[in-house]
């Protein structure tokens, strides 16, 4: 039990850890486009991130994948960036008529952000012959933080709306333009060539 609470601890630091805000803002350009009413799309989305990010810290781990992580710290913005402009484009469409194409991109890039904490995990699991129990529980971490993220980005967003009457129209726009310009300047920090 103590080795769950470990590496769950873990998963929920990683989310949550506003030093490595780079998952917080994936979160909010992820969420920012659902009402409150659409939370179920939502943690569907959350968690399609969640396995894929296990998925590639799961081939790291076990020594299967291997990416230069300069290249991985680039493209982990580049993902908000996309997610952001794609939310601008789309900002007068209903979120629910997206489609498939948001669940097949959110397992992408996923996959992307695992790589980035790949090293760490390795780091973290040693040269344990077991690494699958520590990834689940870390895992189980990484999705009741991003669960708990995005709720919040929906409870915010429908005080926002129903309160103060922005428009849900202005509220993606907004968050999105401030969310790709943090990973605009995280990209240029982490040019690789």
């Amino acid at each position: 039990m103590e080795d769950f609470l470990l590496y769950f601890k873990m998963g929920l630091h990683h989310v949550l850890d506003f030093s490595a805000y780079d998952h917080i803002l994936f979160l909010i350009v992820l969420a920012v486009v659902f009402t409150n009413f659409q939370w179920k799309k939502v943690i569907w989305l959350v968690t399609l991130f969640t396995i894929g990010h296990s998925i590639t810290l799961a081939l790291s781990a076990y020594g299967i994948l291997k990416v230069p992580m300069d290249l991985i710290e680039f493209l982990i913005p580049l993902t908000i960036f996309i997610t952001g402009v794609l939310n601008i484009i789309n900002a007068k469409r209903d979120a629910t008529k997206k489609g498939n194409i948001n669940l097949l991109l959110t397992l992408f890039f996923g996959l992307i952000h695992g790589l980035g904490f790949s090293n760490y995990f390795k780091m973290m699991v040693g040269q344990e012959e077991d690494k699958l129990f520590p990834l689940v529980e870390f895992a189980l971490g990484i999705e009741l933080a991003q669960v708990i993220t995005v709720i919040g980005i929906l409870i915010l967003g429908m005080i926002l709306q129903n309160f103060f009457r922005v428009e849900r129209r202005d509220w993606i726009l907004v968050c999105s333009s401030i969310v790709i310009g943090f990973s605009i300047q995280m990209m240029i920090d982490r040019v690789f060539w």
